[in-house]
């Protein structure tokens, strides 16, 4: 097989999956690979009348914690913090009086840095709760300080740290704050100053909080979830801030993901930290360990041999930001659509890096 037929086995596949599915309103793909000649960027479906475009402003969800960690990287590479630190040595006495008090001991000085970045502080995710409360009562407003407050008094932490992973938006709060405390910037200055800038990601912006460098003429893709679009419910920004908002084009996160894996944006020795220093996710997500907010795909005899391993990003909403190392690829793409958080990654596995493998033999 060309290069040319595994590019168009991709578009049918990707094309045939949108169309079939009425809950997809709209999807896109981005594959690329300099190793492979492959160049693929794909959109499908509607932003309300307008047909999709390759060039809109995409949300992918949590897939925008990999900037969070990555900033805190480049932070660890000046020296300004280690992950090892607890956390109470960057984060002021009002976030950390009670933070973390499970079955009666107060865990809050346990935490480490690293803690946050594996998702193993054992603290609970206010991410659903306050989404709920939002798009029940138009009335109610949060900002993100208050979010964690509101955990405290509201919500259990499920373990000592370092002892589960538990996957919640309350640990990337917090490591907004503390990029905040460090730079003495807000969370989405420094995003602007220390990533998009640097890189010459003019269209990339942090939803709610700030606006690209060169303002998009097309409309945001909608990001749904049980057929509500979550960048409609008022206020939803506050709960997001430094678990997610990223938004770009996916050409924009290409250039972040090239940047990462190159070396360009933080050392490669610190890249290894985040992916080596992992965890088991467990249930649901058995397939893959937890890095620091990396997806690492396991390798299983027959199922997932260790040719198919790649390592990226997962947003809820069916979004993926990954690189598979063995064909130099890289895997960027978003369904929108909550019913799409594993459906996302089953295809990318599947109809994408089994096709780009046929190249390889």
């Amino acid at each position: 097989m060309t290069s040319n037929d595994i590019q168009k086995n991709i578009e049918n596949a990707f094309r045939t999956q949108v169309r079939k599915d009425k809950r997809v309103r709209n999807a896109y793909l981005l594959v690329d690979s300099d190793k492979l000649d492959i160049s693929i960027n794909l959109a499908e479906g509607k932003t309300g009348d307008l047909p999709a475009s390759t060039a809109q402003p995409l949300h992918l969800a949590s897939v925008g914690k990999l900037f969070t960690a990555t900033l805190i990287g480049k932070l660890y590479d000046q020296g300004k913090l280690d992950f090892k630190d607890p956390i109470h040595k960057h984060l002021d006495r009002e976030i950390m009086d009670g933070l973390h008090v499970y079955k009666g001991r107060d865990y809050s000085g346990e935490i480490q840095v690293r803690h946050l970045l594996m998702q193993t502080s054992g603290l609970s995710d206010v991410f659903f709760d306050l989404l709920e409360k939002l798009r029940k009562d138009p009335d109610f407003s949060i900002e993100t300080r208050e979010a964690v407050q509101w955990g405290k008094e509201h919500l259990k932490p499920v373990a000592p740290p370092g002892k589960k992973h538990h996957y919640t938006d309350t640990n990337y709060y917090l490591l907004g704050f503390i990029i905040e405390q460090i730079t003495g910037m807000k969370f989405h200055e420094a995003m602007h100053h220390y990533i998009f800038e640097p890189l010459g990601m003019k269209h990339a912006f942090c939803f709610g909080f700030s606006r690209p460098e060169t303002e998009s003429p097309h409309p945001m893709a909608g990001l749904y979830i049980r057929n509500t679009n979550l960048l409609q419910i008022k206020g939803v920004h506050q709960i997001d801030h430094a678990g997610g908002s990223i938004t770009a084009p996916l050409s924009d996160y290409l250039v972040f993901m090239k940047a990462l894996v190159n070396g360009a944006i933080i050392g490669k020795e610190t890249l290894d930290i985040m992916l080596s220093d992992s965890v088991n996710m467990g249930f649901p997500s058995i397939a893959f360990n937890y890095g620091y907010s990396i997806w690492k795909m396991k390798t299983i005899p027959v199922l997932m041999p260790k040719k198919t391993y790649s390592w990226g990003c997962v947003g809820v909403t069916g979004a993926f930001m990954f690189h598979h190392p063995l064909t130099g690829s890289f895997i960027i793409g978003s369904f929108n659509d909550f019913a799409y958080r594993g459906k996302a990654l089953d295809f990318m596995a599947r109809k994408v890096i089994r096709q780009l493998l046929k190249l390889q033999q």
